[in-house]
């Protein structure tokens, strides 16, 4: 009485290379998701890495440098994984390499 009678319908035929061309067409939002995602988010990544690791490499002794911890000091020694920063007179402590987020222009620290 409510529900009408549903009568099943049959798909038309095929064309023999049909399933491939759906199959490739399906995954075509998926690759395209893809680029843009790594256009978008992996790439500039990579370069922003690739800068953190060279500004961390040229490092020198006299740099004022900023830490991701917020300490702003001046490099007193270099090490190979930790540098000694002198965040006041006589007041020296140690941070990893990677922990220096920025190198301040001379003259920032006073």
């Amino acid at each position: 009485m409510f529900i009408s009678s549903a009568y099943a319908q049959t798909a038309p035929a095929a064309a023999p290379g049909g399933d491939m061309m759906s199959s490739f067409g399906s995954l075509l939002p998926l690759v395209l998701m893809f680029v843009v995602l790594y256009f978008v988010m992996i790439r500039p990544q990579m370069k922003r890495q690739k800068e953190h690791r060279s500004m961390v490499e040229a490092l020198a002794k006299g740099d004022e440098i900023a830490t991701s911890g917020g300490l702003l000091g001046r490099v007193t020694r270099l090490g190979d994984q930790y540098l000694s920063v002198e965040v006041a007179p006589g007041v020296e402590v140690q941070v990893q390499r990677t922990a220096v987020v920025q190198v301040l222009p001379k003259g920032s620290i006073k």
